[in-house]
């Protein structure tokens, strides 16, 4: 008896190592080592501690492993080690799109790249209950790990700063480092692991190969550009009365124009308008469409059908069809931006330090301190989601503090509020106030502050001494972020 069991159990081991050595995959994915310095949002001349992060990647055509963006962002030194061994190579980023989470990196030994097969991607949009594997290195282990699963769910939704992509939901069991390893069918990459629910049992999340193949697409011409997006303001169709005003069958579907993105005369849409197909595809009361067996959101379609900054539809106005080319852009024009992995510029000047206003700041303020803001009128929370009224235009604000020195001595706490004018020039943007400080004359300069906020007023020559000394007192190298050096260091105007 113990023979036959030890005999079945051998068995059993040797069909495993078969199956195991014949997975081509393993050598082709790598576990990712990065050093990372994000940035200091309160102190942007530095940035911040050193952190060291791991995560997965998988080796595709072209010499290049893709990733996650998250896991290379920011960082100062990436190493690549290859599975089964203890060498770590040196790379870098070769295309970076965050808000998609996806990144291509690679090394420069192409040794590396002759010794490991080029993992294909998939053909087609994986269907509900297909079966899958998931390889990565996640926490808890030096060993590549493999899980198996099946695509549960397959939805169009929200990633991050404002983009959407087509993600699928696995059962697979994915952890923390899991984060850009490949998920398999079939010998083929279906998806990218990058998300799971922490509170959840096994319920994961891939960016679907379709979304992989825009942005290695995209990236052709060596550089990122982003998926173009509808920013007129539009709304469902599914309320009886509102379908009844607006005269439409029992059939028809789409989204109702609320809001232009433009009141040019010639702009294709106006209010009470309902787009009701993108392309070729029809929109239902919701505002979906169709692509096999899946109903995916309409922005989908904007991203597959838009060409030269323009998407065509169709379009009913007074119960009458239409046809039309409908602007798209990447980014709004947004006052107040994501930093999109670059760090916040900054310029001292006395006691003062002065940066350009960004979403990834905004989403750290404290409740209490934004409630202050907004009490105070500050155009910070007031123009948080507002566009540029003009081009070049940007928020300029004081830091968390003011550097303390006898200069400053008497005036309030100035927390990121907004600086609108010097010297009663308004302050169009951050490079404008380093040449207003620049080119200042006269005994006095004059701050004012958008909002219920007191006027800063400091003798110039004063200011200008103080300067240096703070910085010396602070531990701070520059004066200035790169950026902004040719501008203070160009003779004043006569």
């Amino acid at each position: 008896m113990k023979t036959l069991l030890s005999l079945a159990l051998t068995t059993v081991l040797i069909s495993a190592s078969s199956v195991w050595a014949k997975d081509d995959v393993r050598d082709s994915v790598v576990k990712i080592h990065v050093t990372q310095r994000s940035p200091n949002y309160v102190r942007p001349w530095t940035k911040s501690s050193v952190s060291k992060i791991s995560g997965s990647g998988v080796v595709i055509a072209g010499n290049r492993i893709l990733t996650n963006a998250h896991v290379v962002q920011y960082a100062s030194r990436i190493q690549v080690q290859p599975n089964q061994s203890t060498e770590k190579l040196s790379a870098r980023v070769i295309a970076i799109a965050i808000g998609i989470d996806l990144a291509v990196i690679t090394v420069d030994d192409k040794d590396f790249f002759k010794k490991r097969k080029a993992i294909p991607l998939g053909e087609n949009i994986p269907k509900i209950k297909d079966s899958l594997s998931t390889y990565g290195y996640p926490v808890g282990g030096e060993q590549q790990s493999v899980t198996e699963g099946i695509v549960s769910r397959i939805e169009y939704a929200s990633f991050i700063l404002g983009t959407s992509g087509l993600r699928i939901q696995v059962d697979a069991a994915l952890n923390p480092g899991n984060s850009g390893g490949p998920a398999i069918a079939k010998g083929k990459i279906i998806g990218l692991c990058f998300s799971i629910i922490k509170s959840a049992n096994n319920i994961g999340y891939l960016i679907a190969v379709d979304e992989i193949k825009t942005f290695l697409n995209d990236i052709k011409d060596g550089s990122y550009t982003g998926k173009p997006k509808i920013f007129d303001q539009l709304q469902t169709v599914e309320n009886e009365a509102l379908r009844k005003r607006l005269g439409l069958k029992s059939a028809d579907g789409g989204l109702m124009v609320k809001s232009p993105y433009s009141k040019a005369k010639d702009y294709p849409v106006q209010p009470w308008d309902v787009i009701t197909h993108i392309g070729k595809h029809k929109l239902d009361k919701q505002g979906f469409g169709r692509v096999s067996d899946l109903r995916l959101r309409y922005s989908y379609f904007v991203t597959k059908e838009a060409k030269k900054g323009k998407v065509p539809i169709t379009f009913l106005r007074k119960g009458k069809s239409m046809k039309g080319s409908l602007p798209v852009m990447v980014r709004s024009n947004s006052l107040i931006p994501y930093l999109r992995g670059k760090y916040p510029r900054h310029f001292i000047y006395g006691p003062m330090l002065f940066t350009a206003a960004n979403q990834d700041l905004m989403l750290r303020l404290p409740g209490s301190l934004k409630t202050i803001l907004s009490s105070r009128q500050s155009p910070l929370t007031r123009r948080q989601f507002a566009r540029k009224a003009f081009a070049g235009e940007e928020l300029v604000i004081l830091g968390a503090r003011m550097f303390p020195h006898k200069t400053s001595e008497g005036y309030d706490a100035q927390t990121f509020a907004v600086v609108t004018h010097i010297n009663k020039v308004k302050v169009k943007n951050l490079a404008h106030l380093v040449e207003l400080f620049r080119d200042a004359k006269g005994e006095y300069l004059v701050i004012r502050l958008g909002g219920s906020y007191e006027d800063l007023v400091f003798n110039r020559e004063e200011l200008s001494e103080a300067t240096e000394e703070i910085l010396e007192n602070e531990g701070i190298r520059k004066q200035y972020s790169k950026d902004l050096a040719a501008i203070w260091k160009k003779k004043k105007k006569k």
